[in-house]
């Protein structure tokens, strides 16, 4: 087996005198999508901070080999570890075509950067029908959008995703659901965080369960699906 493309190990955060991460494995193997699910604030968001460098942290967070101990968010974006946040962050001044061209800042292929650009605007019709747009302006869903195909831009080795279909009508949500299924068809590893436990689960090839920041949880996704403890606290089903 490869070495996983990410893997975490006794991981730890705290903020002050609270542990939100209590010590927890993780793993991502080469063209895997991996979903974490949990209750709100059970340490999902923090952990993703913690493996993109803007939360300090203790134990151990291997990416593409190396120790991510000490790396700058900058520096672990240019070798391909790339996040879309919760709240989708998108530079609300810029037209839509200048936020995607901004998720290539730190290339330097012109030629593939532009390619890209298209690639995107197949993708995501909507983007191309506001090129020109200010992202201020754009619905929650089409700024979802925006955020995913910025993070592509950088050709990322390994995406997080942060909750992606929050706020998001049903349809919109199945539309960024198709976009995931997409991503991870060209096999980019991805570490899918996400409230629609469901979707996520059937979308995923492994899974992890975040309680209290503690992994209570962890196997195949589609296995998950039947877990009994997992449909009743998790996708609304009564305990059998």
């Amino acid at each position: 087996m490869s070495t996983p493309i990410l893997k975490i190990a006794g991981l730890k955060v705290a903020y002050g005198g609270i542990q939100a991460v209590k010590g927890i494995d993780l793993e991502i193997r080469h063209g895997e999508l991996v979903t974490l699910i949990g209750a709100n604030g059970a340490g999902k968001t923090t952990t993703l901070k913690a493996i993109t460098g803007t939360q300090a942290w203790a134990g151990a967070i291997e990416y593409a080999g190396e120790s991510t101990s000490g790396k700058a968010p900058h520096q672990l974006l240019r070798r391909g570890l790339v996040m879309v946040p919760e709240g989708r962050g998108v530079f609300t001044r810029m037209t839509v075509t200048e936020n995607l061209q901004m998720g290539a800042f730190a290339r330097n292929d012109t030629a593939g950067i532009a390619e890209d650009l298209e690639r995107m605007f197949a993708t995501f019709p909507r983007l191309k029908e506001r090129a020109r747009q200010l992202a201020g302006t754009l619905s929650g869903g089409e700024q979802q959008m925006l955020a995913m195909a910025r993070a592509m831009m950088s050709r990322p080795k390994l995406l997080l995703l942060d909750e992606p279909s929050m706020g998001l009508s049903p349809l919109m949500v199945e539309k960024i659901f198709e976009v995931v299924r997409s991503v991870a068809a060209q096999k980019i590893p991805m570490l899918l965080v996400e409230q629609n436990a469901r979707l996520a689960l059937e979308a995923a090839h492994r899974a992890y369960v975040m309680d209290s920041g503690l992994i209570t949880l962890s196997g195949e996704a589609r296995e998950m699906l039947s877990d009994s403890k997992v449909r009743a606290a998790y996708l609304g089903e009564a305990a059998a």
